[in-house]
């Protein structure tokens, strides 16, 4: 997208412009990359967007050294739902998806995470560090001690990922106090091969950047799998207990950290 030095600043959307800039950069990765649909999806002005969008926060990830229209400097986004808010809108997006009984009633401050993608352009370098620098600083504001939300593996052919889906449910799977479930009429188990038969680096290969991120953090999976068919995706639950962070990474999500 541009030959200059990234000039990064990350804050959540404010204004209705900002907002469509996320909107539009979740077309680009969910709709023309990975295929995805919607109700609300806006072909035309091309926006990826949903009835939830006004209640959530939107953490938007800037690049200012783009000369280009502002729709277009937006490179990285997360939406973001704190339990308050979920309370009052009365369900997580999430709970079409997962049975969240054990999370809600865990007596914990909850943030629910979303929608999270970056510009292709934008991958494998420092932007997703930045990003998490914002949710990070937005978690602590918060006062949020369990993170969870979708990741999805693009393609819904579940023989295909039997691989990393057993790796998952065999080696990351969460503790009882945290695992949640996915909805029983929806159901489809991880537990597609014997452990003893998973090519563990091969498998790990073809799990998500982000989710692969997460997991080496001490982040978990919930139990079992999710096929979404409009948004062409096979999604796990994850799950990020802010008590129980490898403590190398635990600061990234402590109020001690210094931002």
């Amino acid at each position: 997208m541009t030959t200059s030095a990234p000039k990064y600043r990350v804050k959540l959307a404010e204004t209705e412009a900002e907002l469509l800039a996320a909107q539009r950069l979740r077309y680009r990765v969910f709709v023309e990359e990975l295929g995805g649909s919607g109700e609300l999806v806006d072909h035309e002005l091309k926006l990826e967007r949903d009835k939830f969008d006004p209640h959530y926060d939107h953490l938007i990830l800037i690049d200012d050294a783009l000369e280009c229209d502002p729709m277009d400097q937006v490179v990285g986004a997360y939406r973001l739902l704190p339990q308050d808010r979920a309370e009052v809108l009365g369900h997580y997006y999430v709970e079409d998806e997962y049975d969240l009984t054990v999370l809600k009633q865990s007596g914990r401050k909850l943030l629910e995470l979303g929608r999270s993608c970056l510009h292709k352009d934008y991958r494998g370098g420092v932007g997703m560090y930045h990003l998490w620098n914002g949710l990070a600083a937005y978690v602590a504001e918060h006062d949020i001690e369990i993170l969870f939300g979708v990741a999805s593996f693009h393609g819904t052919d579940i023989k295909a990922l039997a691989q990393p889906l057993s790796l998952l449910q065999t080696r990351h799977l969460a503790p009882e106090d945290i695992r949640v479930r996915t909805q029983s009429e929806h159901y489809q188990s991880m537990d597609l091969m014997p452990e003893d038969q998973i090519d563990r680096r091969a498998a790990m290969l073809e799990v998500p950047s982000l989710l692969k991120a997460y997991l080496r953090m001490g982040g978990f999976v919930g139990d079992g799998a999710f096929i979404d068919w409009e948004f062409n995706t096979i999604d796990v639950c994850l799950i990020l207990d802010t008590a129980r962070l490898n403590e190398k990474n635990k600061e990234l999500y402590t109020r001690e950290r210094a931002l």
